[in-house]
């Protein structure tokens, strides 16, 4: 059996939205130590991986671990009018395959949702290594992405000597953005060299948009042409990270 109730509504709602960007169906993996998702999106050329711990509910039971798929979207219909201070309580039943939601504020409200078939697919975790490590303000990362989609489809990222470089261009503009330590956009750098990629930046954006409701701070690691990895912490109760594979241009 698995219950939890969590007092933040709103939490889990952004969390489904944040994941929803990639995936309109998910299996979410249930244990005693909290719950976990990772999968690609349909094109595989991004990827999210998801955990929230035991502790990041306010009361947590899952007897024994289960696979739950989950159609994102409906999920998020029938929580559109949340409101802040409404606790969230998910259920399901194993012998119906449902999922029950109940929120509770001033009135309760109950809905009940049919579950899909687990796919069984397991998803690895990219094994990239990654030579630069930058922790960013959400706020200043989610701004540089908006600045630079307004000129190009793709952005290109440079790590080096504690600088962030990001450029982006067209047949008719560019943008060139630099940020260093100075500001108070970058927060940490670990460089064990300098790198540079390019990337979609439709997913970047959409990626940094949805963790922004979710966190104050980003973490974003890549190398030369590899993938990338940006990461938010949630209350240090749980992560939500997403991979996007590198735009390799041929000359």
């Amino acid at each position: 059996m698995f219950k939890a109730k969590i007092e933040n509504a709103r939490l889990w709602k952004n969390l489904l939205s944040a994941i929803s960007t990639l995936i309109e169906e998910a299996d979410f993996n249930t244990s005693e130590d909290g719950i976990k998702l990772r999968a690609m999106d349909p094109s595989h050329v991004a990827m999210v991986d998801f955990t929230l711990e035991k502790k990041a509910f306010d009361e947590y039971h899952c007897d024994k671990s289960v696979s739950i798929r989950i159609n994102i979207d409906s999920m998020l219909r029938l929580l559109r009018r949340i409101k802040s201070n409404e606790t969230l309580e998910l259920a399901f039943n194993e012998d119906t395959k449902k999922m029950i939601l109940t929120l509770k504020e001033k009135i309760t409200k109950q809905f009940t949702i049919p579950t899909l078939n687990p796919t069984g697919e397991q998803v690895p975790t990219p094994k990239v290594t990654f030579n630069c490590k930058i922790k960013m303000a959400i706020g200043g990362l989610k701004e540089i992405m908006e600045d630079v989609q307004a000129v190009s489809d793709h952005v290109k990222l440079e790590a080096k000597e504690n600088k962030l470089l990001v450029s982006a261009s067209s047949e008719l503009s560019s943008a060139n953005i630099e940020v260093d330590k100075q500001s108070d956009i970058l927060l940490d750098t670990e460089f064990k060299e300098s790198a540079i990629a390019t990337y979609n930046l439709n997913y970047l954006t959409e990626m940094v948009k949805a963790g922004s409701a979710l966190s104050e701070t980003a973490t974003v690691e890549f190398s030369t042409n590899m993938p990338i990895k940006i990461e938010f912490e949630i209350s240090q109760k749980g992560k939500l990270a997403y991979y996007l594979a590198p735009r390799i241009e041929v000359e």
